[in-house]
């Protein structure tokens, strides 16, 4: 007779009440805790490729991320000053066909609280900072600040950059600053400007680049602009910036970047830090999910959507080996941990090549995205063809080959 496991899930964000939503699916107990008083994400927009939908419509969600979601028609690679094409990759004609699934953006806040319409039976508690982890052979504890603990066959650390649970696994671990700092900010419209294309547009510059798209079903815009710095910059979503200090940071570019960044109320900013791919993320009853396992950095959007996956992954893996949780565990790591990295460094290399400041070098990689767009647009330009086909729920534990 299969045992019935019990899961506590620390952190409460994408990847936490993703995880939650899918073991409470599948018969699993699940305890969430978070932090926060109550469910909220701060931040903006995010970019659901393929990848991530495919998750999302096997947990039931299709419907609800359609409806506050947003469908660009392509993703687009533009010069910083003329605003000239380099690359054009379809995405709303042509990812259903290609991958099974649809490209949505959408605010992280209202990704958030339709993840959290699917917790069914998971229990949640708020006000819970966890500030350490125990173990032996029968049971993992997860201990909190006002002097509560939680029992349970797994405890999984879903919190994040700053995870209480990595340190607690591996010891503290000093992030790497990359140079780089980022400006981020939602600009609502009553009607679409002609200014901003209805694309994932990316503007790449000197030691620097935008990425504009639409969000809230095409009623803002969402700008994520990247600038190298020599200056150390926090890594929090919460440090306010200014509208002045992020056009003086981007002075001179095209007058359609200018005429966006005008009309910003509210700017945030905070600094991009890297951390090299880790060789496991468990230890016996204990493992790690999302940015607490492969933090990474944006350049390729997929840091929630990995965090979407690991979850499936994950909770497929539990479900089909309750009574092995060794098993089960190396069966997530080893489907996940190759593929994370991957997607680690490469997102680290975009940050190089989006960010040229030699001309030369600048006119041969736009050369080279020209020629790769006449022969497959879709394999070419930042090249994520590979991430946008895998598809998390073709995983099945009980068949995958077990590493030795």
């Amino acid at each position: 007779m299969s045992k019935t496991l019990k899961v506590g899930v620390v952190g409460a964000g994408i990847g936490g009440v993703t995880l939650a939503a899918a073991l409470a699916q599948r018969g699993i107990e699940v305890h969430l805790f978070e932090r926060a008083a109550a469910f909220g994400e701060v931040g903006a927009g995010i970019q659901m490729t393929p990848n991530a939908v495919k998750v999302l419509n096997a947990l039931g969600a299709h419907d609800a991320l359609a409806a506050v979601g947003f469908l660009p028609e392509a993703l687009v690679g533009r010069n910083w000053e003329t605003g000239e094409e380099s690359f054009r990759i379809p995405l709303k004609a042509d990812c259903p066909r290609l991958y099974g699934a649809e490209f949505f953006h959408v605010h992280r806040a209202d990704l958030h609280e339709l993840l959290t319409r699917l917790l069914g039976d998971a229990r949640v508690t708020f006000n819970a900072q966890c500030v350490g982890i125990s173990q032996d052979a029968d049971k993992a504890v997860a201990h909190f600040a006002d002097g509560s603990r939680f029992e349970a066959d797994l405890i999984v650390g879903a919190d994040g950059v700053r995870s209480e649970v990595r340190r607690a696994l591996f010891g503290a671990e000093a992030p790497h600053f990359t140079g780089n700092m980022c400006y981020r900010a939602v600009v609502p419209f009553e009607q679409m400007p002609d200014f901003v294309a209805p694309e994932a547009s990316f503007w790449f510059g000197p030691k620097s680049h935008v990425v504009t798209y639409f969000v809230n079903g095409g009623k803002a815009v969402n700008i994520v602009a990247v600038n190298e710095t020599s200056d150390w910059v926090e890594e929090s979503w919460n440090v306010r910036s200014t509208r002045e200090e992020m056009l003086a940071a981007f002075a001179g570019w095209h007058p359609n970047i200018q005429r966006l960044f005008e009309r910003v109320q509210e700017v945030y900013r905070w600094g991009l830090f890297d951390r090299d791919p880790m060789a496991t993320w468990t230890q016996g009853r204990v493992t790690l999910l999302g940015d607490a396992a492969h933090p990474m950095l944006p350049f390729l959007s997929q840091g929630a959507a990995m965090a979407i996956e690991d979850a499936y992954v994950l909770a497929a893996a539990l479900a089909a080996w309750p009574d092995n949780l060794a098993l089960a565990l190396q069966r997530y790591e080893q489907e996940r941990l190759p593929r994370t990295s991957r997607v680690q460094l490469e997102a680290r290399e975009r940050g190089r090549t989006y960010h040229l400041a030699d001309k030369e070098e600048q006119a041969r990689r736009d050369a080279a995205y020209r020629e790769q767009q006449a022969r497959n647009p879709h394999a070419g330009g930042i090249k994520t063809d590979w991430v946008y086909s895998y598809n998390a729920t073709d995983f099945h534990p009980e068949t995958a080959p077990v590493s030795s």
